[in-house]
C-alpha cells in the first residue's frame, strides 16, 4: 500500500480533489490517500501560524512520519499537483539508503505575488518538500 498524504487547505479543496482523482485513477497498486486538515490535527500541530505561510499545510507536511506511526515509506505532496503517471513508478525510486528523499529542483520565483495573492518568498530549496 502506498501511503499518500496531501497538503490540505479549504481555499484549495478542489486541487486536492483533482490530485486525488489524478493518483487514483493512474494507480496499478492499493494507495492509501489522506489529507493534512489542520481542523484533523488539533492538538497534535499546535504551532501559531506564520505571516510568511501561505497555506495551512505549510508546516503540517513535516509530521508525515508521525501520522505514518514511523513505519515505512510515504508520499507528501502539495494540493496544487497533478499525477500524469503511476504512482507506482514513484514508489519504485524509494531507497533504503535515505531517511528523507526530495525532489531537487532550482526555483528563484520572478513574482512577489503567488497564488491567492500571497507573497513569494526566495529561500534555499524552495519546493523542495512539495513532493
Amino acid at each position: 500500500m502506498i501511503r499518500v498524504f496531501i497538503g490540505y487547505d479549504p481555499r484549495e479543496a478542489v486541487a486536492y480533489s483533482v490530485l486525488t482523482h489524478s493518483i487514483l485513477s493512474r494507480a496499478t497498486v492499493p494507495v492509501s490517500v489522506a489529507p493534512l486538515m489542520l481542523s484533523e490535527l488539533q492538538g497534535i500541530l499546535t504551532r501559531e501560524r506564520h505571516p510568511l505561510q501561505s497555506t495551512d499545510f505549510a508546516f503540517s507536511r513535516f509530521l508525515t512520519p508521525y501520522l505514518a506511526g514511523f513505519e515505512g515509506w510515504s508520499v507528501f505532496m502539495d494540493c496544487d499537483m497533478l499525477v500524469l503517471d503511476d504512482i507506482a513508478n514513484l514508489w519504485k525510486l524509494r531507497d533504503e539508503r535515505y531517511a528523507v528523499m526530495v525532489v531537487k529542483h532550482e526555483h528563484k520565483p520572478r513574482e512577489t505575488v503567488k497564488f491567492l495573492d500571497q507573497p513569494q518568498t526566495e529561500y534555499p530549496k524552495k519546493n523542495w518538500s512539495s513532493v
